[in-house]
């Protein structure tokens, strides 16, 4: 055994811009829940997304680094640097939504009746929850695949565009959700099939690169990612043309905004918002599907 530990302790993981970029992601986390917990407060379903998120990106951000100062991620059976990097870009994407989604539902022109300290409060969690945006980008950008590097497919771009893909479908669930009227005709049911479809096989895709499983697989993976994304492109190309048409056209619903459309309960911006992110995935996909092009999987499970 060694006496002075160096030999178990990975002091890269502290030492290192990686390590650093973690640490950050600790404090800022934590101080935000702090401050959330102190006087800031959450509520209603808006409220207590935004604490899932901090909670969730601090709780695997410290086990993460913890695993990563111990070295004891070898023992897991996962592909350890696929995981590390496609969490980081989600909790980049989580951080970016909560920190638009706080301030515009807590934040106030004028001091709220619990008084203008809470607004300070608030304030200050918005700020540090926009600043934690910048440490996950950083590990995702130190962790990015490099040319002519080996590297895990989630460091690429199209693995990381799977990340977002999938973020965003969740993003369109969520508008579908929220009374968007897409049960009246079955048009509107096939899009949210594809969502549905699109997202499942997107996150199948994830689940098996971060398991590092995809040599067992009796089929090419990289050959079936490349196949997948061509027909997601075809999928959300029809959505991205059938949606409007059955939300906002005369014959089937309203080209604007009714007046009597209470904010943050009200179908036709459900719609909207479904639509706008209906063209961004199909954006995200077509991007995807140019760069799987160039990318070759290596089969290793440790890749």
């Amino acid at each position: 055994m060694d006496s002075h530990g160096g030999h178990y302790l990975n002091k890269e993981a502290v030492l290192s811009p990686l390590g650093a970029a973690r640490m950050c992601q600790l404090l800022l986390g934590c101080t935000i829940i702090a401050l959330v917990s102190h006087s800031a407060g959450y509520s209603a379903t808006y409220g207590h997304f935004c604490m899932f998120v901090w909670c969730f990106c601090f709780a695997i951000t410290l086990i993460v680094f913890t695993l990563d100062v111990t070295r004891l991620h070898t023992c897991m059976p996962i592909s350890w640097d696929n995981f590390t990097v496609a969490f980081a870009m989600l909790a980049t994407l989580m951080y970016i939504t909560a920190s638009v989604v706080y301030p515009v539902y807590f934040l106030q022109t004028e001091c709220p009746d619990e008084g203008c300290e809470v607004q300070m409060y608030r304030i200050a969690v918005t700020v540090c929850s926009s600043v934690c945006c910048f440490p996950y980008g950083v590990e995702v950008f130190l962790t990015r695949a490099k040319p002519g590097a080996v590297v895990g497919y989630m460091a690429t771009v199209s693995g990381l565009l799977k990340v977002v893909q999938a973020f965003v479908a969740c993003i369109i669930f969520g508008a579908l959700a929220n009374d968007s009227e897409y049960t009246l005709y079955i048009a509107t049911q096939y899009c949210v099939v594809v969502y549905s479809l699109c997202f499942s096989i997107t996150v199948v895709v994830v689940i098996v690169t971060v398991s590092g499983k995809t040599s067992a697989l009796r089929f090419p993976f990289d050959r079936f990612v490349v196949v997948y994304t061509l027909f997601a492109v075809i999928l959300y190309l029809s959505t991205a043309l059938i949606w409007p048409i059955f939300s906002f056209d005369k014959k089937y619903g309203t080209t604007s905004r009714p007046e009597d459309c209470p904010r943050g309960n009200c179908a036709w911006d459900s719609k909207l918002v479904v639509a706008v992110f209906t063209n961004v995935n199909l954006i995200l996909y077509f991007v995807d599907l140019i760069y799987s092009q160039r990318i070759r999987f290596i089969s290793r499970s440790a890749v």
